[in-house]
């Protein structure tokens, strides 16, 4: 027994065209999706490192001086470690100012203190202030609160311009979607009104167009996330030729969220896709085509 033909055909070659773009854009919105997951996850990190650490350079070149400060940023309430940082360390610090030459043997040393406090006290660096300056000690405390803030800030936006992206590009796509579907419509004209005049209602006219247009979303936001899986791991890999961390840069990764993004892109492409036929069909219907 012979398989009845569709009422759509099932190939169009015009189709093509629009299975590139969907698959491109597809593959644009995931790279976005999981630039803007790794820029969050970059500023949690970053921050982590930083909320709670400061650094306190001491006026002078006294090291009972500073073995006194020491002592009273120890045993204030809230710090968890402080140390006196060693002339090398020191050294390696100021490399970025002065070289890697070294600095000359009579140049003046700072002599700083490199603290931990916990994140919950707050105003930790007027508290250790006040308390070395009632002790005679002149010292000006650094924390990174204000430099992780910065992070933060900056990273919200590459967050926020990430997620437009993302909003964009699906926007488009429906757009596209809703372009292709009305073009397919009109080329099919002579079908939708014998359908019309077989007593089919614009609902199931809609259907057909509907999955047809499903189809495509799914297939193409399949392949859309296929190729932004290849470069995300094209990227780890170079990433670990090259030792992993390089400078400030967000991190990509392949973990379990990244592979839902990824599993999720062509679910929604083929959502919006049907929601996009859908309109577009029950509109044109409606005002005849």
């Amino acid at each position: 027994m012979s398989r009845p033909a569709p009422l759509l055909p099932e190939g169009d070659a015009r189709e093509a065209a629009l299975f590139f773009v969907v698959c491109a854009l597809c593959f644009l919105a995931a790279l976005a999706a999981l630039s803007a997951r790794a820029s969050y996850s970059a500023a949690r990190g970053w921050t982590a490192e930083v909320e709670g650490q400061m650094t306190i350079r001491l006026q002078g070149e006294d090291r009972r001086g500073a073995a006194e400060a020491l002592d009273i940023v120890q045993a204030t309430e809230g710090v968890e470690s402080a140390r006196i940082l060693s002339r090398d360390e020191v050294e390696s610090l100021l490399e970025p100012s002065f070289g890697a030459g070294g600095l000359p043997a009579g140049l003046p040393m700072p002599l700083i203190l490199d603290v931990y406090a916990d994140p919950e006290y707050r105003d930790m660096d007027e508290t250790l202030e006040n308390r070395l300056a009632d002790s005679g000690i002149g010292a000006l405390v650094d924390t990174h609160s204000d430099w992780a803030g910065d992070v933060r800030r900056a990273l919200g936006v590459v967050r926020l311009v990430a997620l437009s992206t993302v909003l964009l590009l699906g926007a488009t796509a429906v757009a596209v979607i809703a372009f292709a579907t009305h073009a397919a419509l009109l080329a099919r004209r002579d079908i939708v009104e014998v359908l019309h005049l077989s007593g089919a209602t614009d609902r199931f006219i809609s259907r057909l167009f509907e999955r047809r247009f499903w189809l495509l979303g799914l297939q193409a936001g399949g392949v859309g996330a296929l190729f932004a899986l290849g470069t995300t791991a094209l990227v780890l890999s170079l990433a670990s030729a090259r030792g992993g961390r390089s400078g400030l840069l967000p991190q990509l990764s392949l973990d379990a969220l990244d592979f839902l993004i990824l599993v999720t892109t062509p679910i929604i492409a083929a959502i919006a896709a049907r929601l996009a036929a859908r309109m577009t069909v029950l509109r044109s219907l409606k005002g005849s085509l």
